[in-house]
């Protein structure tokens, strides 16, 4: 069992980034520890728990700022792809271009996303989830 200051120090960025399978396993860890802790919150608060979707899709409402009843499946979409966005902004690949004359923001993407496996596209979206809403103070 490798001490976790250890795995630390071994487990730099570049080797976080350049595929150290140790590397991974502790930064999937990681995010998977502070993901179902905020499970736990958002059950606390909602009453259930929900899936990233969901999250996403109240992320993009937070974000778009206009809390309707109810919104078209089209309208849905466009929450969560408001979230991605948002939430990719922090991080340098988005930022917001315009805000439409119905209140609608449009992003441009401004860096090329890192190519991913689904897995590790999933967490990535989960760690800037994590992020935001600890920005937030959730």
């Amino acid at each position: 069992m490798i001490e976790l200051d250890a795995a630390n120090y071994y487990c730099n960025r570049q080797n976080i980034q350049s595929g150290c399978y140790l590397c991974k396993m502790l930064v999937n860890d990681d995010i998977q520890q502070r993901w179902w802790t905020l499970e736990a919150k958002l059950v606390e608060r909602f009453g259930k728990k929900p899936d990233l979707e969901t999250i996403l899709f109240l992320i993009g409402i937070q974000e778009f700022g206009d809390i309707k009843e109810k919104f078209t499946k089209e309208q849905k979409q466009d929450l969560m792809h408001i979230a991605v966005c948002s939430l990719l902004a922090s991080s340098g690949y988005y930022e917001i271009e315009r805000i439409d004359e119905d209140g609608w923001p449009h992003f441009r993407q401004i860096k090329a996303l890192p190519e991913l496996s689904a897995i590790e596209q999933e967490n990535f979206i989960k760690d800037h989830v994590l992020l935001y809403f600890e920005n937030h103070e959730f």
